[in-house]
């Protein structure tokens, strides 16, 4: 049931988000990703250090040891960096915050309807 929950609540967030910062510009930032000029020494830096932090931080909420309450925080920088990313062009920053916005609502969702 939690499961479905967060589903719903995770495709109605992001794509009302995605709706606000424009479809096309947030999948053409997206395309980066398949552009080879794109992997260049910061770009590819800044990915993994992105994905580092997803990797340490997700077996946190495996085992249940998670701030609940500090995610209403990271889901509001999460969605502010990815309106800056329009900024930047930095696709790495929109999905690892679209991830992030996910974790986030997984959080306060378990938290409210458990």
């Amino acid at each position: 049931m939690l499961f479905t929950i967060w589903l719903f609540t995770f495709v109605v967030f992001i794509t009302m988000l995605y709706y606000l910062v424009g479809f096309t510009n947030v999948f053409g930032k997206y395309k980066m990703f398949f552009n080879k000029e794109y992997w260049i020494n910061y770009n590819r830096i800044e990915f993994l250090s992105w994905m580092a932090k997803a990797i340490i931080i997700i077996p946190g909420l495996i085992f249940g040891y998670e701030v609940w309450w500090a995610h209403w925080i990271t889901l509001t920088t999460s969605s502010l960096l990815i309106w800056a990313s329009m900024k930047k062009s930095l696709p790495t920053l929109i999905l690892f915050n679209t991830i992030w916005i996910g974790i986030s609502l997984t959080i306060l969702i378990r938290y409210y309807f458990s």
